[in-house]
């Protein structure tokens, strides 16, 4: 019941909370509060729950059913962490939205679809939760209902729906070669006898189906939507769309590949190389168009096309390894960049500031926000003790100890100069904001944060990158068994 009420509590109570009338704001924070509170409860219920929970059966192998492992339980954290503190920021972000209360509807809804996401017990059951995932957060991004946000909305929703299509083909291929009901296991479930002899086209079906899902990540070449909705949306809305939305294409990667397929039956083919070449091209040419970017959010948006791919460079080792780093950049990237995206909210929601270049000498007017931009941006460079450091280099060491051809240095290589690249897109932000030079005009010379509601998530965000840093690695190699 725990798992059936993790997402259908956030979904019910955000719908009627939006619904009721509040005489203020401070009655309508105290209701998203109560729903907040509930919807982690019945999460962190569910997590220590054990045993399945079926819904509904289709057929003998088909059925709709939640469960929990250590994976989904590590997925359903980052949710979790992630939904709460941006929650509280946008208390304060949206009073200077419309619609407010149209907002944290759709807010609560997609956490319910993200939970579903983590708990989901076999593939037929993810793809459901993945498109309901995807139709919940379109209203986030087209929230201004302007004609840009709305061109973004259906670019957003046409790839994703376009890309799950792809992985439901996949899909189909799995059920046909599976041994017995396909639910999730570390390894694989596929019948190696009843296989013999399609390889081939069981092979195609598994790439379309890592394009497909790969979508969702912004890996190319359907990265195409993400640069196109992050920066149209409410602050908010940005941090969950590049913290934790986007990677369900990453954890329907890993579900499809790890915990249905096996990955030793795509190490060594021609699928494995493919997949490494389009992320290490994704890499480079997100990092590269981040680097030339002159909007703030514009800019996170294509450094999040890139730190996503780093992900799915790792998972295409196709090794417990690569599945470690791949998992400990889901935890540092999500805490980066939510922190990341929030405080380009707050330049835009103090100063309307939307240019990079417009960021001069920010910092003498709000250096706790600056500093919480620089640590978060020394963990997407990779700078030790953060997160970022730690995720990848145990990408890079999975690179030159996987033997591979080629790869085994290529991969290093990229991501080195995409290292480069992420500092200089990042790093002349703060030093332009605390040092501006003679030149530079400062509109308040006066210290002038935003409000606690603000600035805590930043902190918490910011000390969440330095524990994946230190702790982080330890984590992911308990939950896989290494």
């Amino acid at each position: 019941m725990l798992y059936i009420l993790a997402f259908l509590i956030p979904m019910a109570a955000g719908i009627l909370a939006a619904t009721v009338p509040a005489k203020s704001d401070a009655r309508r924070r105290g209701y998203y509060i109560a729903v907040l509170l509930l919807s982690d409860l019945c999460a962190v219920g569910a997590m220590l729950q054990g045993g399945t929970a079926v819904i509904c059966s289709f057929s003998d192998t088909v059925r709709l059913s939640f469960s929990m492992d250590g994976f989904g339980r590590l997925c359903q954290c980052v949710v979790l962490f992630l939904y709460t503190v941006v929650c509280f920021y946008a208390f304060e972000y949206m009073k200077k939205e419309e619609q407010p209360n149209r907002f944290f509807a759709f807010y609560f809804v997609s956490m319910g679809a993200m939970n579903a996401v983590c708990m989901a017990d076999n593939l037929v059951t993810l793809y459901f939760c993945f498109e309901l995932a995807t139709l919940s957060t379109v209203p986030l991004v087209l929230h201004e209902l302007s004609r840009d946000a709305i061109a973004a909305g259906l670019k957003y929703l046409f790839y994703s729906i376009g890309g799950a299509l792809l992985g439901l083909f996949a899909i189909f291929f799995v059920y046909e070669y599976a041994a017995g009901a396909p639910t999730f296991v570390l390894g694989g479930s596929l019948d190696k006898v009843a296989l013999a002899g399609h390889e081939p086209v069981f092979l195609a079906a598994m790439f379309v189906g890592i394009i497909g899902f790969g979508t969702k990540a912004g890996m190319y070449p359907m990265h195409g939507w993400l640069p196109a909705a992050h920066p149209i949306a409410p602050a908010p809305a940005s941090a969950l769309l590049s913290g934790i939305i986007a990677k369900a294409g990453v954890i329907a990667v890993i579900r499809l590949v790890y915990y249905s397929v096996g990955a030793e039956v795509l190490a060594g083919t021609w699928v494995q190389t493919a997949w490494m070449i389009l992320a290490l091209i994704t890499i480079f040419m997100g990092s590269m168009m981040a680097y030339k970017e002159k909007i703030i959010k514009k800019r996170l948006a294509y450094s999040t096309v890139s730190q996503i791919s780093y992900i799915m460079l790792s998972l295409s080792f196709l090794s417990v390894e690569g599945l470690t780093g791949g998992m400990l950049h889901v935890m540092a990237h999500a805490a980066a960049k939510g922190c990341l995206f929030l405080v380009a909210g707050i330049f835009i929601y103090k100063w309307d500031i939307r240019q990079v270049a417009d960021l001069k000498g920010i910092g003498q007017k709000m250096p706790v926000t600056l500093w919480c931009f620089m640590i978060s941006a020394l963990s997407l460079v990779g700078i030790p003790p953060m997160g970022g450091f730690t995720s990848k280099w145990v990408i890079a060491e999975t690179a030159v100890t996987s033997g591979i051809p080629v790869f085994q240095f290529l991969a290093p290589a990229v991501l080195l100069l995409s290292a480069l690249l992420t500092a200089g897109y990042l790093f002349p932000i703060v030093i332009d904001g605390f040092f501006p030079g003679h030149g530079a005009e400062v509109k308040a010379q006066k210290k002038d944060e935003a409000s606690a509601w603000m600035l805590v998530p930043l902190i918490l965000l910011s000390a969440a990158g330095l524990y994946v840093g230190l702790f982080g690695h330890a984590l992911v190699c308990h939950v896989f068994g290494l």
